[in-house]
Order: C-alpha cells, then structure tokens, then sequence
C-alpha cells in the first residue's frame, strides 16, 4: 500500500491511501488519522489500510477523489529520529522534522539524497532478519547540506510498504534509478542499489530503534550546482524508468529578493 499525509493545518497532516497508479486517494479517518497511529499499531491498522487500498486499486471507493501530491505534507511530519547510513558505514543524526516535497529551499546547498526506511522496534544488535521482519515502509529523502551544516531534510509524499515496489524490491534490497531534473533539463540519470535492513542492523549497533524513528540509506551526493531562482525535481523510478516508486520531490530554491 501507498500512504501519504495531506495537510490539513495540523502539525501531522491527515493520513490518506493513495492507488498504486498514483491517481486516486481516499482518507483513511474511519482506520486512523495520523501514520504514527498506524506506527504504534501495525499488526491491527496496517491490515484494514491494506483492504483499503485493495478497494481503491479495483475503483470500489465512492468517495475517492484524486490524488495531488501538492497537498502533501512529509508522510511523517515529526519522525521520533533521522539518521542516514553512508556507504562506508558512518552514521549521521539529522534533524527530526520533515518537511513536504514542494517546501521552498532558502539557500543553495549541497544535495545528498538517501533511500528512507521505517521498521517497528528493534532490540539492540539484531540481525538482517530481524530488521528485514521488522520493516515497515520505504520512501525517498533529501538532505540538504551547506558546508556540511544540515538545512533541511524534504520527503517525497509518498511511503510504500515494499511488496508495492514490484521488481524494484527483491526482498532485501531496493534497485531503482534515481532521476534529476534541473531547471527543467534532465541529469544524468544514475542506478542506485540500497538496502534497508543493513542501514537498520547497522543503528541498532548503537543503540535499540523504536517505531517512529527513520534510518536512511546514502545515494550518494547529486552533483549540480544550485543558484537563487532554480528548481530541482528528485525521484526515484524503477530501473526502466517508467514508475515512479515514491513520488517526486519537486522544489524551488527561492529567488532573490527584488
């Protein structure tokens, strides 16, 4: 299943199913409002969402209406932690806030985006089927870095449970291709392999992870120099590039003032 959170003046947006086409959503109110809800209780929630989303994908909800990323907050506005794995095994603790896709950037910086990943608790020092079982939800996100201080952290609208990924996930690691507009002009688009359970085992190293805190896998920094007044347009498709898995993270850096 897909899930998002549309803002709606709260602080946690209101939790929406969203089809697997990306067309259609419907609110989840009568099952849960908030995803942290659907966090703390996963084995009773997660199942009504999934039937949910089994009658949107077939067009059985009368009252689904289409889907508009641009309402969208971050799915998990206030996530309990965000640390990111880095290919050489190093862990960076960022900021705890997500904002939205289409969240202006106030200043030009650095772009490091990472495969984000949400698991129920996990007891300190698992194991790879521990973390693997414990795996929740998967999406995209940025950081935003100027001289390695962190700005800010956007999240693509979406997260995914990953049997919705179809042959992008083959069961340990996501394989998808990571595609970059800028200014409107395509980037050089790049293959990106990320395993989700290794960045987990590698957290729980230092210390045990609860529901609610997110683990992200690097994706290696995106080479492009940004200036005041440019827009940038970040997503991860699969590997054909065709299907976009988490939606797209599409911002303006904000223009100078006049």
């Amino acid at each position: 299943m897909k899930l998002a959170s549309y803002a709606d003046g709260s602080r946690d947006g209101h939790l929406v199913v969203v089809s697997r086409d990306l067309t259609q959503a419907h609110y989840a109110s009568g099952i849960a409002t908030r995803l942290q809800q659907v966090l703390d209780d996963w084995g009773f929630i997660a199942p009504q969402l999934q039937d949910l989303a089994v009658q949107l994908n077939h067009g059985k909800l009368r009252h689904a209406f289409p889907f508009e990323p641009e309402k969208c907050m971050a799915p998990l506005p206030r996530p309990h932690g965000w640390a990111v794995v880095g290919a050489d095994g190093s862990v960076r603790r960022e900021a705890g806030q997500l904002l939205g896709a289409g969240m202006p950037l106030r200043a030009a910086a650095a772009c490091e985006p990472a495969l984000m990943a949400i698991a129920g608790d996990l007891h300190a020092a698992s194991d790879t089927a521990a973390a693997l079982d414990a795996l929740r939800l998967l999406g995209l996100a940025v950081d935003w870095r100027l001289d390695s201080e962190l700005l800010a952290t956007h999240a693509a609208p979406l997260l995914v449970t990953p049997d919705e990924l179809g042959e992008a996930w083959t069961g340990v690691r996501l394989q998808a291709r990571l595609v970059a507009l800028h200014n409107g002009s395509k980037l050089e688009p790049r293959d990106v392999v990320a395993a989700p359970a290794d960045a987990l085992v590698r957290l729980t190293r230092l210390r045990a992870q609860r529901t609610g805190q997110l683990a992200g896998v690097a994706l290696g920094a995106l080479d492009v120099a940004l200036a005041p007044g440019d827009s940038l347009r970040l997503d991860l498709k699969s590997t054909d590039g065709q299907t976009s898995l988490f939606g797209a993270i599409d911002l303006d850096l904000t223009p100078p003032a006049a």
